[in-house]
């Protein structure tokens, strides 16, 4: 099967791989979009975990990763629920890690076991500690593929950078002892930048703020009544967003997303304080053989990690006006 991506180009994949993207737990992802309710209030912001999943396991195959860190990449998201992170604001969990909690169980319930097995693999020996796949995964401010694709392909997507910058960036990375580094301080910048314009400018953009909250408070109201269990998490968005139009306080919540209001940050006068997990990023960067972390040889690293610790900190108070029809 080939396959074309349009960050990292165009690859023959394995069977295995064809299989598991055909298969019911991985086209799922494509019905459940990255950026939680999001694409309900800007049609732009459409991404989906199965075009993010795919992404990752392309660029591991791009830097020579093995098939098995491809499969742990294709499936490091497979257990994401409706709507992705609204549902950890919905559940109240700072560390946004309930697809995580689940992993196992729905791994385990799906055909990827059987799917793993008949190629020869094992899925606990792929997918047990997905932590060993070190250019899949590595604990921030370091550069990995999951880091790197959700990055590149919302700001991709969302027409704030060109595929010749995504090109200058990709050309720019080396893989050394099985993790990614950057080879040039002045690319290192430039991630940084887009890195901050993903978590900081479009995570605690308002509109994207507001369409969190709103669909949050309808699926606590909707829990909360019995009219959507726990288990839904695992239906589609689609499905989902049908599921909590069925009770009629969760239908009136989410009617807010389409109604005429003026949003603001306001920290005195708020209506939402929005805080998601911190998310820092000091990527390392290979000069004359040595590793450097990019904030000890850049300023302009520096300021933005400091912006975007205060930022992350401090959180984004929402301030929802209500505009009254004439």
């Amino acid at each position: 099967m080939q396959i074309t991506n349009s960050l990292y180009g165009t690859f023959e994949i394995e069977s295995v791989l064809e299989e598991l993207i055909s298969s019911p737990s991985v086209a799922r992802l494509g019905q459940i979009h990255q950026g939680g309710a999001s694409y309900l209030v800007n049609p732009l912001w459409n991404v989906t975990r199965l075009e993010h999943s795919i992404g990752v396991m392309l660029f591991i195959r791009r830097f020579g990763g093995s098939l098995e860190e491809q499969i742990a990449g294709l499936l490091h998201d497979v257990s994401h629920t409706a709507f992705s992170h609204v549902v950890d604001y919905a559940l109240e969990l700072e560390k946004e890690d309930f697809h995580e909690q689940i992993f196992e169980k729905f791994v385990k319930s799906s055909t990827i076991p059987a799917i793993l097995e008949k190629y020869g693999f094992s899925y606990e020996e792929i997918l047990a500690d997905i932590s060993k796949w070190t250019i899949l995964e590595q604990e921030a401010p370091e550069l990995c593929a999951d880091r790197i694709d959700y990055t590149l392909l919302d700001l991709y997507r969302h027409e704030k950078i060109s595929l010749i910058e995504v090109n200058q960036f990709l050309d720019s990375l080396v893989v050394l002892n099985g993790q990614v580094y950057l080879t040039d301080i002045a690319v290192a910048e430039w991630f940084v930048e887009q890195y901050y314009a993903e978590v900081i400018d479009y995570f605690y953009d308002p509109l994207n703020v507001y369409s969190h909250e709103i669909l949050a408070e309808a699926m606590r109201l909707a829990l909360k009544q019995n009219t959507i269990t726990v288990t839904d998490f695992q239906l589609t968005d689609a499905e989902l967003l049908e599921k909590l139009k069925q009770n009629s306080d969760a239908m009136a919540k989410i009617q807010l997303l389409w109604s005429n209001v003026c949003l603001e940050e306001n920290n005195l006068d708020y209506t939402f304080h929005h805080k998601k997990k911190t998310r820092l990023i000091n990527p390392s960067v290979l000069l004359d053989g040595k590793l450097i972390p990019a904030a000890d040889i850049s300023e302009k690293v520096q300021q933005m990690n400091l912006k975007a610790r205060k930022k992350s900190e401090s959180g984004f108070y929402l301030k929802v006006i209500e505009k009254k029809s004439i």
